[in-house]
């Protein structure tokens, strides 16, 4: 199995990469069994978030590394929260993510009630590196679409699945089984795209 750092403490997060990981004959190591702290994310994009973290897991482990950056954009707030999504409700400082999702998700129904458009849509951004300077970075970008409910529906999933409704498939994001998930939300396709790119390019990590 080849050895890659996830430049993540999100536990579910590093949930949902190893399942998906896995088939692919890829041992998905969290930057946590290092020891490694967080990276600083003072982007106002995916993409520079997600790159500085991907540079921080590797250069500390000497692994090739993975990060994500990925959040909820509501179309009637001008794409907020965005990059700030996993603080939106500015509370750092809770005793647990539970209850940190819970005003965030409590924020974006109050904002979105002043708003007819509920329209909204999760994007991820993947970086991939070899080593900590790869001048080559690796990079996929997916979305998912669907509208803010204001009301919870469903037990699975993390962050705003219990009230991000997916018309296509008639629930929310909480509500759909994990193998489905897997295939259709914006880090699983984001996913797809990516070992996509790699196997092109050759890429897998020895």
């Amino acid at each position: 199995m080849k050895k890659i750092v996830i430049a993540s403490n999100n536990t579910a997060k590093l949930r949902e990469f190893a399942e998906m990981l896995q088939p692919l004959g890829l041992t998905a190591i969290p930057q946590r069994e290092f020891n490694i702290p967080e990276a600083a994310e003072p982007h106002v994009t995916f993409i520079e978030n997600a790159l500085a973290k991907a540079r921080h897991a590797s250069r500390l482990t000497r692994l090739p590394a993975l990060a994500d950056d990925s959040g909820i954009c509501a179309v009637a707030l001008c794409g907020a929260p965005g990059v700030y999504s996993a603080h939106y409700a500015n509370q750092t400082n809770v005793a647990s993510r539970q209850k940190n999702d819970a005003r965030n998700n409590e924020k974006l129904v109050t904002e979105l009630s002043q708003h007819t458009d509920k329209r909204a849509y999760y994007v991820c951004v993947l970086v991939f590196i070899t080593h900590a300077d790869d001048p080559r970075p690796i990079i996929a970008e997916s979305e998912c679409w669907g509208e803010i409910i204001s009301t919870p529906r469903g037990h699975g999933g993390f962050g705003y699945d219990p009230y991000f409704y997916m018309p296509k498939f008639g629930c929310t994001a909480a509500e759909l089984a994990p193998d489905v998930k897997n295939r259709v939300s914006h880090r699983g396709l984001a996913l797809a795209l990516l070992v996509e790119k790699l196997s092109q390019q050759q890429a897998f990590p020895a």
